[in-house]
């Protein structure tokens, strides 16, 4: 795989990241109901999970020589608990789909430059990041487990 193609995945990353960053700010403002307060600091928290991977994405591009991405993906809009919920879960999982590809087209490189590992274990560990957000999700749903 090319340096570009690399740096194209990345920071197509990088603005799923954005998306997720931006929704989950935004839904945690319109959270309420008697247990609004835990969910609202759960997104909350989530939010500052992305906004590090952000960080990690750009330092990255840039090791590489490229230029991080302003754009962002596509945001979903939501209203009850449910639906800022189950929006955010499936956000993830397509989240750890992109990661776990970009892995593999890392994976088929490695060992030709020099630095396939720090790109392997910085999406990896994002990636992991990710899969903790799922299962956190789950929990707030009631449905943990459901996505093994």
């Amino acid at each position: 795989m090319s340096k570009e193609r690399i740096i194209e995945l990345l920071n197509h990353a990088l603005e799923l990241e954005h998306a997720a960053y931006v929704q989950y700010l935004s839904h945690a403002e319109i959270v309420d109901g008697l247990n609004a307060e835990p969910i609202i600091a759960r997104l909350k928290e989530i939010a500052d999970d992305e906004k590090k991977h952000q960080e990690e994405f750009r330092t990255l591009i840039g090791a590489l020589g490229g230029v991080p991405s302003m754009k962002i993906a596509e945001t979903h809009p939501a209203k009850s608990i449910e639906e800022i919920l189950a929006v955010n879960l499936k956000d993830e999982k397509m989240a750890v789909d992109t990661y776990r590809r970009i892995l593999e087209e890392i994976r088929k490189d490695k060992g030709k430059g020099y630095y396939d590992h720090l790109l392997e274990h910085n999406v990896r560990h994002i990636l992991m990041e990710e899969q903790e957000h799922i299962t956190e999700l789950e929990l707030l749903q009631g449905t943990q487990g459901s996505s093994y």
